[in-house]
Protein backbone atom coordinates (compact mmCIF):
# COMPACT_ATOMS: atom_id res chain seq x y z
CA UNK A 1 0.00 0.00 0.00
CA UNK A 2 1.45 3.55 -0.80
CA UNK A 3 1.87 5.64 2.19
CA UNK A 4 -1.72 8.15 2.68
CA UNK A 5 -3.17 7.09 -0.08
CA UNK A 6 -6.53 4.78 0.21
CA UNK A 7 -7.89 2.59 -2.95
CA UNK A 8 -10.43 0.51 -2.12
CA UNK A 9 -11.43 -1.06 -5.78
CA UNK A 10 -8.01 -0.42 -7.45
CA UNK A 11 -4.31 -0.54 -7.20
CA UNK A 12 -1.42 2.44 -7.74
CA UNK A 13 2.16 0.95 -8.81
CA UNK A 14 4.66 4.00 -9.15
CA UNK A 15 7.79 3.40 -11.10
CA UNK A 16 10.81 6.12 -12.31
CA UNK A 17 7.86 8.62 -12.07
CA UNK A 18 5.26 6.73 -13.84
CA UNK A 19 2.15 6.12 -12.14
CA UNK A 20 -0.50 3.07 -12.75
CA UNK A 21 -3.92 3.15 -11.84
CA UNK A 22 -5.36 -0.10 -12.57
CA UNK A 23 -9.19 -0.35 -11.82
CA UNK A 24 -9.79 -4.46 -9.97
CA UNK A 25 -13.39 -4.80 -10.23
CA UNK A 26 -13.60 -7.46 -13.32
CA UNK A 27 -16.33 -9.03 -11.54
CA UNK A 28 -18.68 -5.92 -12.56
CA UNK A 29 -16.78 -4.91 -15.61
CA UNK A 30 -14.98 -2.03 -13.74
CA UNK A 31 -17.94 -0.12 -13.77
CA UNK A 32 -17.67 3.39 -12.20
CA UNK A 33 -21.00 3.10 -10.17
CA UNK A 34 -22.02 0.60 -7.92
CA UNK A 35 -18.27 0.23 -6.81
CA UNK A 36 -15.51 2.48 -5.19
CA UNK A 37 -13.64 3.42 -8.66
CA UNK A 38 -14.60 6.98 -8.24
CA UNK A 39 -13.32 8.10 -4.97
CA UNK A 40 -10.27 6.07 -5.93
CA UNK A 41 -10.00 7.98 -9.41
CA UNK A 42 -10.16 11.19 -7.25
CA UNK A 43 -7.93 10.29 -4.43
CA UNK A 44 -5.21 9.21 -6.96
CA UNK A 45 -5.16 12.73 -8.26
CA UNK A 46 -4.86 14.39 -5.15
CA UNK A 47 -1.97 12.19 -4.93
CA UNK A 48 -0.30 12.93 -8.01
CA UNK A 49 -0.67 16.41 -7.93
CA UNK A 50 0.93 16.45 -4.70
CA UNK A 51 3.60 14.30 -5.54
CA UNK A 52 6.11 15.97 -7.75
CA UNK A 53 8.03 13.12 -8.09
CA UNK A 54 5.12 11.50 -10.38
CA UNK A 55 5.13 13.52 -14.26
CA UNK A 56 2.44 10.88 -15.88
CA UNK A 57 -0.59 8.91 -14.80
CA UNK A 58 -1.54 5.15 -16.72
CA UNK A 59 -5.15 4.52 -16.07
CA UNK A 60 -5.86 1.00 -17.31
CA UNK A 61 -8.54 -2.10 -16.72
CA UNK A 62 -8.09 -5.65 -15.12
CA UNK A 63 -9.66 -7.88 -16.86
CA UNK A 64 -11.59 -8.42 -20.16
CA UNK A 65 -12.94 -4.38 -19.95
CA UNK A 66 -11.43 -1.19 -20.04
CA UNK A 67 -14.48 0.11 -18.04
CA UNK A 68 -18.33 -0.21 -18.75
CA UNK A 69 -19.38 2.92 -17.44
CA UNK A 70 -22.65 3.03 -15.40
CA UNK A 71 -23.59 -0.07 -13.52
CA UNK A 72 -26.76 -1.57 -15.00
CA UNK A 73 -27.48 -3.63 -12.45
CA UNK A 74 -27.26 -0.35 -10.04
CA UNK A 75 -29.87 1.07 -12.39
CA UNK A 76 -32.49 -1.86 -11.98
CA UNK A 77 -31.82 -1.12 -7.77
CA UNK A 78 -34.68 1.22 -6.50
CA UNK A 79 -31.73 2.92 -3.82
CA UNK A 80 -28.73 3.54 -5.91
CA UNK A 81 -27.59 6.47 -7.44
CA UNK A 82 -29.85 6.47 -10.65
CA UNK A 83 -32.73 6.11 -8.13
CA UNK A 84 -35.23 8.92 -6.60
CA UNK A 85 -37.04 12.14 -7.91
CA UNK A 86 -35.27 14.62 -10.72
CA UNK A 87 -33.71 16.59 -8.02
CA UNK A 88 -32.28 13.65 -6.24
CA UNK A 89 -30.96 12.05 -8.53
CA UNK A 90 -29.69 15.32 -10.20
CA UNK A 91 -27.86 15.75 -6.82
CA UNK A 92 -26.37 12.17 -6.88
CA UNK A 93 -24.47 12.75 -10.67
CA UNK A 94 -23.36 15.84 -9.40
CA UNK A 95 -21.48 14.25 -6.27
CA UNK A 96 -21.16 11.42 -7.94
CA UNK A 97 -19.83 10.58 -11.59
CA UNK A 98 -19.39 14.32 -12.62
CA UNK A 99 -16.48 14.19 -10.16
CA UNK A 100 -14.46 12.42 -12.36
CA UNK A 101 -14.24 15.16 -15.17
CA UNK A 102 -14.49 18.05 -12.27
CA UNK A 103 -11.09 16.26 -11.09
CA UNK A 104 -9.75 15.23 -14.58
CA UNK A 105 -9.77 18.64 -15.51
CA UNK A 106 -7.66 19.69 -12.50
CA UNK A 107 -4.77 16.65 -12.71
CA UNK A 108 -1.63 18.64 -13.13
CA UNK A 109 0.42 15.87 -15.00
CA UNK A 110 -0.05 13.84 -18.31
CA UNK A 111 -2.73 11.24 -18.35
CA UNK A 112 -2.48 7.65 -20.63
CA UNK A 113 -5.72 5.57 -21.04
CA UNK A 114 -4.34 1.86 -22.00
CA UNK A 115 -7.73 0.32 -22.93
CA UNK A 116 -7.37 -2.86 -22.42
CA UNK A 117 -11.01 -3.89 -23.55
CA UNK A 118 -14.12 -2.28 -23.47
CA UNK A 119 -14.75 1.10 -22.68
CA UNK A 120 -18.46 1.86 -22.61
CA UNK A 121 -20.52 4.59 -21.69
CA UNK A 122 -18.89 6.65 -18.81
CA UNK A 123 -15.72 4.00 -19.76
CA UNK A 124 -15.24 5.60 -22.53
CA UNK A 125 -15.63 9.12 -21.51
CA UNK A 126 -13.17 8.29 -18.51
CA UNK A 127 -10.78 7.79 -21.55
CA UNK A 128 -11.63 10.25 -23.64
CA UNK A 129 -10.68 12.70 -20.92
CA UNK A 130 -7.41 11.27 -20.45
CA UNK A 131 -4.35 13.30 -22.77
CA UNK A 132 -3.77 10.14 -24.65
CA UNK A 133 -5.47 6.95 -25.66
CA UNK A 134 -3.60 3.46 -26.70
CA UNK A 135 -6.02 0.79 -27.44
CA UNK A 136 -5.31 -2.66 -27.72
CA UNK A 137 -7.03 -4.34 -30.97
CA UNK A 138 -9.56 -6.46 -28.75
CA UNK A 139 -10.85 -3.42 -26.99
CA UNK A 140 -13.68 -1.31 -28.83
CA UNK A 141 -15.56 2.12 -27.74
CA UNK A 142 -19.05 2.58 -27.41
CA UNK A 143 -20.75 5.98 -26.08
CA UNK A 144 -23.93 3.81 -25.57
CA UNK A 145 -26.00 6.34 -23.40
CA UNK A 146 -29.04 6.34 -25.86
CA UNK A 147 -29.36 2.72 -26.16
CA UNK A 148 -30.24 2.83 -22.60
CA UNK A 149 -32.47 5.38 -22.92
CA UNK A 150 -30.21 8.34 -21.16
CA UNK A 151 -27.83 11.16 -21.68
CA UNK A 152 -24.36 11.07 -21.31
CA UNK A 153 -24.52 12.98 -17.91
CA UNK A 154 -21.06 12.56 -17.22
CA UNK A 155 -19.75 15.36 -20.04
CA UNK A 156 -19.35 12.94 -22.07
CA UNK A 157 -20.58 15.26 -25.04
CA UNK A 158 -18.33 17.87 -24.06
CA UNK A 159 -15.02 15.85 -24.82
CA UNK A 160 -15.83 13.75 -27.62
CA UNK A 161 -16.63 16.52 -29.89
CA UNK A 162 -13.09 17.94 -28.86
CA UNK A 163 -11.53 14.91 -30.13
CA UNK A 164 -13.22 14.29 -33.39
CA UNK A 165 -15.39 17.53 -33.99
CA UNK A 166 -19.13 18.17 -33.45
CA UNK A 167 -20.58 15.92 -36.54
CA UNK A 168 -19.07 12.58 -35.68
CA UNK A 169 -19.61 13.22 -32.11
CA UNK A 170 -22.71 13.76 -32.94
CA UNK A 171 -23.15 10.33 -34.50
CA UNK A 172 -21.39 8.16 -32.05
CA UNK A 173 -23.83 9.51 -29.50
CA UNK A 174 -26.62 9.68 -31.27
CA UNK A 175 -26.93 5.97 -32.42
CA UNK A 176 -23.98 4.24 -29.65
CA UNK A 177 -22.70 2.29 -31.73
CA UNK A 178 -19.66 0.33 -31.25
CA UNK A 179 -15.66 1.40 -32.73
CA UNK A 180 -13.01 -0.84 -33.27
CA UNK A 181 -9.78 -0.05 -32.64
CA UNK A 182 -8.96 0.59 -36.39
CA UNK A 183 -12.41 3.06 -36.68
CA UNK A 184 -10.92 4.61 -33.20
CA UNK A 185 -7.33 5.09 -34.80
CA UNK A 186 -8.43 6.49 -38.36
CA UNK A 187 -11.22 8.63 -36.38
CA UNK A 188 -8.14 10.18 -34.56
CA UNK A 189 -9.68 8.94 -31.22
CA UNK A 190 -7.00 7.15 -30.10
CA UNK A 191 -2.82 7.64 -30.20
CA UNK A 192 -2.34 4.04 -31.28
CA UNK A 193 -3.89 0.67 -31.79
CA UNK A 194 -1.14 -2.52 -30.10
CA UNK A 195 -1.18 -5.84 -29.32
CA UNK A 196 -3.32 -6.95 -26.40
CA UNK A 197 -0.26 -8.08 -24.80
CA UNK A 198 2.25 -5.00 -25.65
CA UNK A 199 -0.67 -2.69 -24.47
CA UNK A 200 0.80 -1.55 -21.15
CA UNK A 201 4.52 -1.82 -22.83
CA UNK A 202 3.68 0.85 -25.49
CA UNK A 203 1.69 2.90 -22.87
CA UNK A 204 4.77 2.92 -20.30
CA UNK A 205 7.19 3.48 -23.69
CA UNK A 206 5.05 6.45 -24.08
CA UNK A 207 5.03 7.54 -20.81
CA UNK A 208 8.72 7.05 -19.99
CA UNK A 209 9.30 9.19 -23.10
CA UNK A 210 7.51 12.01 -21.21
CA UNK A 211 9.02 11.34 -17.66
CA UNK A 212 12.03 11.89 -18.33
CA UNK A 213 11.51 15.59 -19.42
CA UNK A 214 12.37 18.42 -16.58
CA UNK A 215 8.84 17.74 -14.21
CA UNK A 216 8.02 20.89 -13.42
CA UNK A 217 7.86 22.12 -17.35
CA UNK A 218 5.99 19.21 -17.86
CA UNK A 219 3.55 20.10 -15.26
CA UNK A 220 3.08 23.62 -16.45
CA UNK A 221 3.08 22.83 -20.16
CA UNK A 222 -0.02 20.25 -19.42
CA UNK A 223 -1.48 23.69 -17.52
CA UNK A 224 -0.64 25.47 -21.17
CA UNK A 225 -2.12 22.96 -22.99
CA UNK A 226 -5.39 22.54 -20.96
CA UNK A 227 -5.50 26.59 -21.38
CA UNK A 228 -5.07 26.72 -25.34
CA UNK A 229 -8.40 25.24 -26.20
CA UNK A 230 -10.42 27.77 -23.50
CA UNK A 231 -8.40 31.45 -23.60
CA UNK A 232 -8.29 34.13 -26.01
CA UNK A 233 -5.19 34.46 -27.23
CA UNK A 234 -4.26 37.66 -25.37
CA UNK A 235 -5.05 36.55 -22.58
CA UNK A 236 -3.29 32.72 -23.33
CA UNK A 237 -0.06 34.88 -24.10
CA UNK A 238 -0.14 36.45 -20.71
CA UNK A 239 0.00 32.93 -19.04
CA UNK A 240 2.68 31.62 -21.42
CA UNK A 241 4.71 34.46 -20.57
CA UNK A 242 4.07 33.82 -16.86
CA UNK A 243 5.11 30.58 -17.00
CA UNK A 244 8.24 30.89 -18.91
CA UNK A 245 9.16 33.56 -16.76
CA UNK A 246 9.18 30.89 -13.39
CA UNK A 247 10.54 28.23 -16.15
CA UNK A 248 13.73 30.47 -16.90
CA UNK A 249 14.26 31.08 -12.87
CA UNK A 250 13.80 27.11 -12.24
CA UNK A 251 16.77 24.45 -12.12
CA UNK A 252 15.07 22.26 -14.32
CA UNK A 253 16.04 24.98 -17.20
CA UNK A 254 19.49 25.49 -15.43
CA UNK A 255 20.17 21.89 -15.22
CA UNK A 256 18.73 21.26 -18.85
CA UNK A 257 21.21 23.92 -20.37
CA UNK A 258 24.30 22.18 -18.35
CA UNK A 259 23.56 18.99 -20.18
CA UNK A 260 23.19 20.67 -23.71
CA UNK A 261 26.81 22.42 -22.97
CA UNK A 262 27.83 18.79 -21.74
CA UNK A 263 26.81 17.24 -24.97
CA UNK A 264 28.60 19.78 -26.92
Amino acid sequence: MIKNLNLIDSKLSITNRIAILTFCRNDIRNALTGSYLIDDIINTINYVNKNSNISVLIITGEGKAFSSGGNIKEMLKKNSSFSGPVEEVEKKYRNGIQKIPINMEKIEIPTIAAINGPAIGAGFDLACMCDFRIMSNKAYLAENFINLGIIPGDGGAYFLQRLIGYQKAAELTLTGRQVSADEALNLGLILKKVEADQLLKEATKLATDIAKKPKNTIRYTKRLLKMGSKLPLSEFLDFCALFQGISHNHKDHKNAIKKIKVKK
